[in-house]
């Protein structure tokens, strides 16, 4: 190797390294947004029926549109803008560790909104699976849930998800059969004619309003009681 090379290739390592420091140095999975009510919750008594919802801005969202639906053994760990790769990289801090008996998982739709670039959609679903098996391998019963309808997404235009949100939500339905998990389909129950959120479900076409919220909180809580049967917990 001569000096030149060295040169380049110490370059590329320096840029990779501060690249990395930034990621991290940026809390790039948000492993610190809930990290205190965390320590909090670990520290209290479980009662054995704790059910985490994880998830994106939906499932954040959820807890301001109707706080009541999280009290008691209901936890809200959803994080804006987050693709399933971030909600993966941050399951064992904000599910596992809480020692839940159910997990219902929400993701998938920025991954499509490509907020961290280009994916396929076996890739996000990859990551579903992933967080699915390692609840499973700690002892949770889990909820797969359908992505929400969304005709476009209004801060990234063109991408088509009228067509690609019910194709991967037939994956994820298919791997919920395979694999013994309860499917929540969202989707069918709130998608208009053009496979989007009507005005009623959500004013931007993507984030649930109350009335929306109401329609999930009934399929859910059927899903999660199947859930803790299915499992016997």
């Amino acid at each position: 190797m001569n000096k030149l090379d060295a040169c380049r290739n110490f370059t590329v390592l320096i840029v990779l390294f501060f690249m990395t420091e930034y990621t991290f140095g940026q809390d790039w999975a948000g492993l610190n947004r809930y990290k205190e009510e965390n320590r909090i919750l670990v520290s209290k008594e479980n009662k054995g029926n704790r059910v985490v919802f994880i998830g994106n801005s939906i499932t954040e969202g959820w807890a301001v549109q109707n706080p009541a639906f999280f009290i008691d053994n209901y936890i809200n760990r959803g994080i804006s803008s987050q693709v399933t790769a971030q909600i993966l990289f941050r399951f064992k801090q904000d599910v596992v560790d809480l020692s839940p008996k159910v997990v219902v998982i929400l993701a998938g739709t920025n991954d499509i909104a490509e907020n961290s670039g280009p994916i396929s959609l076996e890739n996000i679903l990859d990551n579903i699976r992933a967080m699915a098996q390692l609840a499973k391998n700690n002892h949770m019963a889990v909820v797969l849930c359908s992505v929400l309808p969304a005709y476009d997404y209004p801060w990234r235009p063109g991408l088509h998800p009228d067509k690609k949100i019910p194709e991967l939500n037939n994956m994820i339905k298919a791997y919920a059969a395979d694999s013994g998990f309860v499917f929540v389909d969202y989707f069918k129950a709130m998608a208009d004619e053009r496979n989007g959120l009507p005005k009623k479900y959500a004013d931007d076409g993507v984030h649930p309003t109350k009335a929306g919220y109401a329609v999930m909180e009934l399929l859910v809580e059927e899903g999660i009681k199947k859930a803790f049967l299915q499992n016997k917990i």
